[in-house]
């Protein structure tokens, strides 16, 4: 980028250059580019220093420095000697230009450009401002090639969360679909119960996760993305899968079963839903996978409660029977979860998405 002044032929609208501060001597002498830096210095704070003072100034950048898109402008006003194609050039119309030309102008309190019929002149102040107009561009579109930098960076990578039911029966859709989106973003998965992923999520393990419990764990914020119910199941053979009524809450309560872990949100749920009936009794077997459960279940070991999205399948081959209860409520939400005023961004946002584009349960 050229900071040389010159004229163009354009039909600039021709006002006189000037502001309601007053003007800077035009000339190229060393005395002229004096008064100009001088006085632009002024305008600016003195350099950083209160005036006669030697401390800092305190007032706030933005009230003494153009924005960018100003001084883009100011830039392409010196590489064209024309407002009107420097307009054109930054996209805006010719008096949008010459109006944020006369602000950034009132602003500095000194003469930036002088228009005339045949173009547009910098002057000796608006040549100095170009310059540093210049630098302060150039370390823009640093920052922002850095920021896009981190930005590349984040998006090459999405480390997800989740409990097992969810890792095992939601997630993989979710993923192909995002695949799709996102090609060359690799994904992460670590499977847990719903305590892990809390712990993973706050410990900044993990950038989005997604919990099967009664409520968004402690830290973190969240969103209902499917509905899940609880089932009772057990192998044919079984007595409760020849039974006609179905088993009351006390019942359920006092038989042994096969159960996930303590932590996994299954458990959170029949506990709390069981709570008022005795609570449970000890587990026959308790076991850290629903893949695990829904195996002993169907080698006859004893009745197991399995997630619904996790036993269709076998249900549908009677290597397992739904055996009915009443009285006691065994549906739970299915939530996305993050850390608490963290809302995902990036990968991690468009997953969030794709789970309510394509609801479960």
């Amino acid at each position: 980028m050229s900071g040389k002044r010159g004229a163009g032929p354009d039909g600039d609208d021709g006002t006189a250059g000037g502001t309601d501060g007053g003007s800077v001597p035009d000339s190229g002498s060393d005395a002229g580019r004096s008064t100009a830096a001088a006085a632009i210095l002024a305008a600016s704070g003195g350099g950083g220093r209160g005036a006669g003072t030697g401390r800092p100034v305190t007032a706030h950048l933005s009230h003494r420095v153009p924005d960018l898109g100003a001084l883009e402008l100011l830039l392409a006003v010196a590489r064209h000697g024309s407002l009107g194609a420097a307009a054109r050039e930054v996209g805006i119309t010719q008096p949008a230009a010459s109006s944020r030309v006369r602000s950034m102008e009132r602003q500095l309190g000194v003469a930036l450009v002088d228009r005339s019929p045949r173009g547009s002149r910098l002057t000796d102040a608006g040549a100095l401002v170009t310059d540093w107009a210049r630098r302060i561009v150039e370390a823009a579109e640093a920052f922002d090639a850095g920021v896009q930098a981190l930005r590349g960076r984040r998006d090459s990578r999405l480390r997800v969360a989740a409990s097992m039911t969810i890792a095992e029966y939601l997630l993989p859709g979710w993923l192909i679909a995002l695949r799709a989106e996102r090609p060359d973003t690799a994904v992460s998965l670590q499977a847990g119960n719903s305590a892990a992923v809390a712990e993973r999520l706050l410990a900044g393990e993990a950038d989005l996760g997604f919990v099967e419990g009664l409520a968004v764990p402690d830290g973190l914020d969240g969103t209902v993305v499917a509905h899940d119910r609880l089932a009772v199941v057990t192998a044919p053979g079984h007595p409760w899968a020849r039974r006609r009524a179905p088993i009351d809450p006390a019942e359920l309560a006092a038989a042994p079963l096969i159960l996930r872990e303590r932590g996994s949100g299954t458990r959170q749920v029949l506990d709390a839903a069981l709570a008022r009936h005795g609570g449970l009794a000890r587990p026959l077997l308790e076991l850290a996978s629903t893949t695990a459960v829904k195996a002993a279940a169907v080698s006859g070991a004893g009745p197991a409660v399995l997630s619904e999205l996790a036993i269709t399948e076998e249900l549908s081959s009677r290597r397992l029977v739904a055996v009915p209860v009443a009285g006691v409520r065994l549906a739970r939400d299915l939530r996305a979860v993050w850390p608490t005023g963290h809302r995902p961004t990036g990968p991690a946002r468009d997953l969030l998405s794709l789970t309510r584009a394509r609801p479960a349960g």
